[in-house]
């Protein structure tokens, strides 16, 4: 690390700590808001199964292994937060062709109107939020947003 690197302004640390202070209301908010739109799709539903359901949509046909890779956590605990899923009737598992021990998983046609819907209805409150806003500036936090996903992805 350089002197340059090593000294960081007033100013820099105030900038740094506002990010870091921004960044944990919105995840704050965003958990609320993902708790809201689990019970949308299902009133029985954890919050954390709202992503998984976009990660099986996302990812179909989806190796449970390969869910639990993705979201650095065991492979028990996808499995029971699966289990509920499937025994709501809005996952569906078939045989992987590859591997007889392994199944893959899909949304069932239930499991994909009620994600849409609860879609739909998140992204209406996001525009209800961002009404008043310019829409070059709502493009513009989509991009910074999308930056900074980015980076993380190699944290």
């Amino acid at each position: 690390m350089n002197e340059a690197q090593a000294v960081v302004s007033v100013e820099g640390r105030e900038a740094y700590s506002a990010v870091e202070h921004q960044l944990g209301v919105l995840f704050r908010r965003s958990r609320a808001l993902s708790a809201e739109m689990m019970r949308e799709v299902h009133p029985e539903l954890d919050p954390g199964a709202y992503g998984l359901l976009v990660r099986i949509h996302e990812a179909a046909p989806a190796r449970p292994s390969d869910l639990a890779a993705y979201y650095g956590i065991g492979k028990a605990t996808i499995s029971r937060q699966l289990k509920v899923l499937e025994m709501l009737g809005l996952i569906g598992r078939t045989p992987d062709p590859l591997d007889g021990r392994a199944h893959l998983l899909e949304l069932t046609g239930e499991g994909r109107q009620r994600l849409d819907r609860a879609r739909k209805a998140r992204q209406e409150r996001f525009r209800a939020l961002l009404n008043t806003w310019p829409e070059d500036e709502v493009r513009l936090l989509a991009d910074m947003l999308s930056r900074f996903n980015a980076l993380t992805e190699t944290f």
